[in-house]
């Protein structure tokens, strides 16, 4: 795509300085699309000065920032929607530290910040090089000052439900870090190896200690997640760029819960006669038929002229669940999507062995693998092709709105496009998708606005969905504490509808799907408003009165 010659000066100084800084002060999260790469030295640091010192760097950005406001305007569009970029991912910070304040109410927030920053090093496949032997142990011995600034934060401040959460991730803590310990000495040279099982046995200790702490005041905890409407509705507005009231998009929603259930019934009525689809006998089979199934799906991309694949853009492969992860998989997506200094490594996903019993997604894959690549695969495709954006400034990621969004609408583009056509049954597990995220939206709103609780919503979702209770915890434990985050799959999806559509019709004779899903990957961390604004020139970013 083009862009102008010459960006501005101040705002590419700016954008470098913003992330740069954003590297280093990022909180750790379960979800794969915010991973992002660490200085060497990196260990997180969430005690009240490192938060204040935040905040004043934070300041200090914005005022760079809002001092471009004016010239801004003169700029071409691509360097305005660079800049209306930028301002989101400053009010994204904004929300983290004074809004949903993570730091302060969630003690689930400092599994993440602990062991999860450990976890994040491991999902790198062998070897482990010396530099990554270096972080592992500087990030496991930093656990016990983590903890202390978690109490220090939380007290008499964290939320009950997700305190809840925190104690269950921490069930069997010690013999669980034992495990990582072994499996990892033998993939670790001698002067890491004894660090890191000394510093993972004293964090075992400390996370004892520490969920203990929470179980005694559990009874004191409010029970009260919700932010309100006035914080939800500046969400949209300033930092998703979402040009819809919550009423919208509860309504549009419900139309796609509607549709997804119907279509889920028809396609069950037309496959009445066929057999139970089945699950990949072994591990190894599983991960054969995934290879097979990421080639055929972008050899179907190419043939039907959908979507092109750079002969740079690595594989997206499954790969057996290490011992050392096993123990860890509950915090979070255990894939790498590889980074912008790793394009020459596929990405990864790891699987268990499979089971009748395996949770939703990996049920699904163990069935057709095909159609968790569609989302995941293209989370991979996405991330890899933004990270190589010749504009700097629209390589990271700092919302999922789009990159979901770009996800789940990848799911129906290539059901309605065939190429599940082979294979009945996965086009029911594709409908039955299409109703999580539709409950998702639901879920995510009364969650924010205190219409529903974490419990309440954990049932919705394991009974109309339906999913295993386990899965239906995490997932609204999880949006509880990260509004707005599970609307992205549906409104993201959504609003490429209406960019295509509107696309289409500006073109006519000259709009191309493949150029423009092409553009719509590259761009994939840039909101589907400002997109749209650069392509068709008008904004459709600000709210409708």
């Amino acid at each position: 795509m083009r862009h102008s010659m010459h960006m501005s000066g101040d705002l590419a100084s700016l954008g470098t300085d913003f992330w740069t800084w954003r590297a280093g002060t990022q909180p750790v999260a379960g979800d794969d699309i915010p991973r992002i790469e660490r200085p060497s030295d990196w260990a997180p640091d969430w005690s009240r000065s490192s938060v204040e010192a935040q905040r004043a760097d934070l300041a200090a950005l914005r005022e760079r920032h809002t001092a471009l406001s004016d010239q801004s305007q003169r700029w071409p569009v691509d360097q305005q929607v660079d800049y209306r970029l930028l301002g989101s991912a400053l009010s994204r910070v904004e929300w983290e530290l004074d809004v949903i304040r993570g730091w302060q109410h969630n003690p689930y927030f400092y599994v993440h910040q602990t062991i999860g920053a450990v976890f994040e090093l491991l999902l790198q496949p062998p070897p482990f090089d010396a530099r990554r032997q270096d972080a592992l142990v500087q990030r496991a011995e930093a656990i016990p000052a983590m903890l202390e600034s978690a109490r220090a934060n939380l007290a008499g401040e964290a939320i009950r439900p997700f305190a809840e959460l925190a104690i269950g991730a921490l069930a069997n803590i010690g013999p669980r870090l034992e495990t990582v310990a072994r499996e990892l000495s033998a993939l670790l040279d001698a002067p890491h190896a004894p660090r890191m099982t000394r510093a993972l046995l004293e964090a075992a200790a400390r996370f004892e200690a520490y969920r203990s702490w929470l179980a005694d005041g559990l009874s004191s905890m409010p029970g009260e997640t919700a932010i309100g409407r006035e914080a939800y509705t500046s969400f949209l507005t300033r930092v998703a760029l979402i040009p819809l009231t919550p009423e919208e998009i509860m309504a549009g929603a419900r139309q796609e819960l509607e549709r997804a259930v119907t279509f889920e019934a028809l396609e069950q009525q037309r496959n009445r006669g066929l057999p139970p689809q089945p699950l990949a006998a072994t591990q190894a089979e599983w991960i054969e038929r995934e290879a097979a199934g990421e080639d055929m799906l972008r050899d179907f991309c190419e043939a039907h002229d959908l979507l092109s694949f750079p002969d740079w853009l690595r594989r997206y492969r499954n790969a057996p669940l290490p011992g050392y992860l096993a123990p860890l998989r509950g915090l979070g997506v255990t894939d790498d999507l590889t980074s912008p200094t790793r394009l020459d490594q596929d990405g990864l996903h790891y699987i268990p062995e499979p089971a009748p019993d395996l949770p939703y997604f990996y049920l699904a894959m163990a069935r057709d693998p095909r159609t968790l690549i569609a989302h995941e695969g293209m989370h991979y495709y996405q991330l890899a092709l933004s990270w190589a954006h010749p504009d700097r400034l629209r390589r990271f990621y700092y919302d999922s709105g789009p990159n979901e969004g770009i996800g789940f609408y990848a799911e129906e583009m290539l059901l309605q496009a065939g190429l599940f056509d082979d294979n009945p049954r996965s086009r029911e597990i594709i409908y039955n998708f299409m109703r999580l995220r539709a409950l998702r939206v639901s879920v995510d709103v009364r969650l924010a606005l205190g219409e529903l609780t974490v419990g309440a919503a954990a049932r919705e979702l394991a009974t109309r969905v339906p999913m295993d209770a386990g899965t239906a915890y995490e997932e609204a434990s999880f949006f509880a504490s990260s509004p707005g985050q599970a609307i992205t799959y549906q409104v993201g999806k959504m609003q490429i509808l209406g960019f295509l559509s509107d696309a289409r019709s500006a073109q006519a004779a000259d709009f191309n799907l493949r150029a423009f899903h092409d553009r719509l990957w590259q761009n994939g961390n840039v909101p589907i408003a400002l997109q749209r604004w650069e392509l068709l020139g008008s904004s459709n970013v600000e709210r409708r009165s």
